[in-house]
């Protein structure tokens, strides 16, 4: 039923703008989710077979990408939607308001989004005290992290240590965003040296937390689609002499060719969504072929359709992520991308 209310929720949604028309619908859902209407409203997802990932069993490869619940107070809500997954924040150490508003911004007729949040988040300690509150949601739980704004990057390390620390006890996987170009100076620390000293570091620690509590938490690292051949031949060693567990790509892009003489194309920020398809599972395909089959990769980046999921898998993807197609399509597009990985799947073992 849900699936078929979206579309007339969502005409009325971006009637509003954009980023108070997101807090009302995690405000909804919420309500929807303590009243106990959201089961029967979002229906039962397709069945799909596991996926084993970083040594976790993900009851289905479709995920929520980090940035929807950037406080993590909606998990049990999306779980509810078909998600085998999903990944909360960006978190950081201190609580952060984010950059100026307005921040959020709808290209409609590109089926885009164009971002400028700047990790706005509780911080980590409130983000896990959320994530504590949680009580339903049987599937696979990542916690992503940054730095503050304020943080300079010779410092990183700290605040991603601090957050490691604190995300580790609630965390299935911590994935690490090197890659949102909405707080400065971030993406210098995806450069292979930076990424090689930031990993070496985190890997350390992940493994002292190992020994202290007698469990493994897989570390992942988020990375941009704007990156050059070089750069993907060289992180690609980075992360395989590393020990990285996972990559996830991608986040959004600086880019703007695709919506090049649109009124909002000059808008400072990250831009997700159809305009991103094509060039994020090139990238995927990229890093594939430099990986082989040494890491897995968690592919996201405008799947606004089944046929871009089909297109993800097979460029390399174990697993996927979806943000800003289901903002334009809705609880639908989850149960049909996983009717499209059953299909997928079946056409792979024939």
């Amino acid at each position: 039923m849900l699936n078929t209310l979206y579309p007339a929720s969502r005409r009325l949604l971006f009637a509003l703008d954009a980023e108070r028309a997101h807090h009302l619908s995690l405000g909804a859902l919420r309500v929807a989710e303590s009243l106990r209407l959201l089961g029967p409203l979002a229906g039962r997802a397709p069945e799909c077979a596991p996926v084993t990932c970083m040594g976790l069993e993900f009851p289905n490869p479709v995920g929520l990408a980090a940035g929807l619940d950037k406080e993590a107070s909606c998990i049990d809500a999306f779980g509810r939607l078909g998600f085998g997954f999903i990944e909360v924040g960006t978190l950081t150490p201190r609580p952060q308001a984010g950059n100026e508003k307005p921040r959020l911004f709808r290209l409609l007729e590109h089926e885009a989004i164009i971002n400028r949040m700047g990790f706005n988040n509780p911080g980590v300690v409130a983000g896990v005290g959320n994530i504590r509150r949680a009580r339903s949601f049987r599937g696979v739980l990542g916690v992503n992290i940054g730095k503050n704004k304020d943080t300079p990057n010779e410092n990183a390390i700290d605040d991603y240590l601090a957050c490691l620390r604190a995300a580790w006890p609630v965390a299935d996987y911590i994935a690490v965003n090197l890659s949102s170009p909405n707080t400065p100076g971030l993406r210098d620390l995806q450069g292979p040296e930076a990424a090689a000293r930031l990993l070496d570091r985190l890997r350390a620690e992940q493994e002292t937390l190992s020994r202290q509590t007698g469990r493994h938490v897989p570390l992942a690292f988020k990375v941009a689609p704007d990156l050059a051949p070089e750069d993907i031949t060289a992180l690609s060693g980075v992360f395989r002499d590393g020990g990285l567990e996972a990559l996830i790509a991608t986040n959004t892009t600086i880019a703007r060719d695709a919506v090049a003489g649109h009124a909002l194309a000059g808008e400072a920020g990250g831009l997700s969504g159809a305009p991103l398809t094509a060039h994020a599972t090139e990238v995927i395909a990229a890093f594939r072929a430099e990986l082989g089959n040494d890491l897995p990769i968690i592919g996201v980046g405008g799947i606004m359709s089944p046929d871009d999921a089909r297109e993800k898998l097979a460029a390399g993807a174990t697993l996927l992520q979806i943000y800003t197609g289901f903002i334009y399509r809705g609880p639908a597009l989850v149960h049909e991308i996983l009717a499209a990985v059953n299909e997928h799947s079946r056409s792979e073992r024939i």
